[in-house]
């Protein structure tokens, strides 16, 4: 008789457990769930606080001179960036300008970066110039020249070369003697 009712109770048992399950607004916790399905680790959840938020005023009298601190490159992040420029090939020229310069405005037709140079790798070039997009956080205008073609259009005058020279722009690699 106890043998009986025993298993009545399991059998009751395991019908609430089904019904329960078949139910999707009283399922059981997808951790109990898992120890019987699969082996897989759960994952936890991280509470996490809430991020302080500030907010720039405006009208605050010397606005442009703290951008420019915050926003102005240390000498070490430019050598990394030459070192890095170097490595894509036989480079006689590198000029940075535009949003490097701390220049959010500048004129459109302005290239950020100029390479001037010889056996440019072009898949190490992508690559240098999406993780440098990543970095400044916007996509940069860039381009990359020949030292030949650069020299004939420097000798000739041209518009583009003369806006990039004449803008606010600094020369990481100068192998060219410009």
């Amino acid at each position: 008789m106890a043998k009986k009712k025993r298993r009545t109770i399991k059998k009751i048992k395991r019908r609430r457990a089904k019904r329960k399950l078949s139910r999707p607004e009283k399922r059981r916790p997808a951790k109990a769930v898992r120890k019987k399905t699969s082996r897989r680790p759960t994952k936890k959840t991280v509470k996490t606080r809430p991020t302080p938020r500030y907010v720039l005023d405006n009208s605050f009298e010397f606005l442009y001179e703290l951008r420019d601190l915050v926003l102005k490159a240390s000498p070490a992040e430019k050598d990394q960036m030459a070192r890095r420029i170097s490595g894509l090939g036989r480079v006689k020229l590198a000029i940075i300008s535009g949003i490097f310069m701390n220049k959010e405005h500048s004129d459109p037709a302005i290239a950020d970066l100029l390479i001037v140079g010889d056996d440019i790798e072009q898949r190490r070039l992508r690559s240098f110039l999406r993780s440098l997009e990543a970095e400044v956080g916007k996509e940069i205008k860039f381009a990359v020249m020949e030292k030949d073609e650069f020299q004939y259009r420097l000798s000739m005058f041209d518009r583009f070369i003369r806006v990039l020279l004449e803008s606010p722009h600094e020369k990481i690699i100068n192998k060219l003697g410009l």
